[in-house]
């Protein structure tokens, strides 16, 4: 079984700025391929897990999604060869979606753990020997529920309420809080 981190995008490798669809001008955080190099060093497999209601909302389409995650890759790749992605999970649901087809309660959502749990089938992973990295409580529950590790990133969202879930929330805090992701290099030794 392998180890893993599974890393929120928006907020945690870059600015989190109000959802426009617009990707063109995201900032990644200048750091961030050197922690992705560093953490693959350290022998864990790295994956993004992200919810991107602006799917939902009809502001951009999967096709402009997934060509901007490809953008967001290669930039993180000129940052630092060895900041190698294994694999971008994302949810594109809402339960109030703009676009019919994508209103839906999931289980891919955040703060539900769908999404870590596709990512330990489809690459072997023990749940318990991988850490949650996000900005809001969301990321924390579903790192939770999932049986990670979880650490909570303050350069995002963090003071934000909840988002819209179905789920019933349990109380839960981060095992671990850092300012930023160069705080994991402290943590995973």
């Amino acid at each position: 079984m392998e180890k893993a981190i599974f890393l929120d995008k928006d907020g945690v490798l870059n600015e989190d700025r109000k959802l426009t669809g617009d990707y063109k001008n995201t900032v990644i955080f200048p750091y961030a391929g050197e922690v992705i190099a560093y953490l693959r060093s350290r022998k864990f497999k790295v994956f993004i897990v992200s919810n991107q209601p602006v799917v939902a909302r009809g502001l951009i389409t999967e096709k402009e999604l997934k060509a901007s995650f490809k953008k967001f890759l290669e930039e993180l790749l000129r940052q630092n060869k060895d900041a190698i992605i294994e694999k971008i999970y994302y949810c594109p649901h809402h339960p109030d979606a703009t676009l019919e087809k994508y209103r839906q309660l999931c289980d891919c959502r955040k703060p539900k753990p769908g999404m870590l749990k596709k990512a330990a089938i489809e690459h072997a992973l023990d749940l318990r020997e991988c850490y949650m990295v996000g900005d809001r409580i969301s990321d924390i529950v579903a790192g939770y529920l999932a049986g990670c590790r979880t650490v909570l990133c303050r350069t995002g969202r963090q003071n934000k309420k909840m988002i819209v879930t179905d789920l019933k929330v349990p109380d839960v805090t981060p095992d671990y809080c850092i300012s930023d992701i160069r705080g994991l290099k402290e943590l995973i030794k």
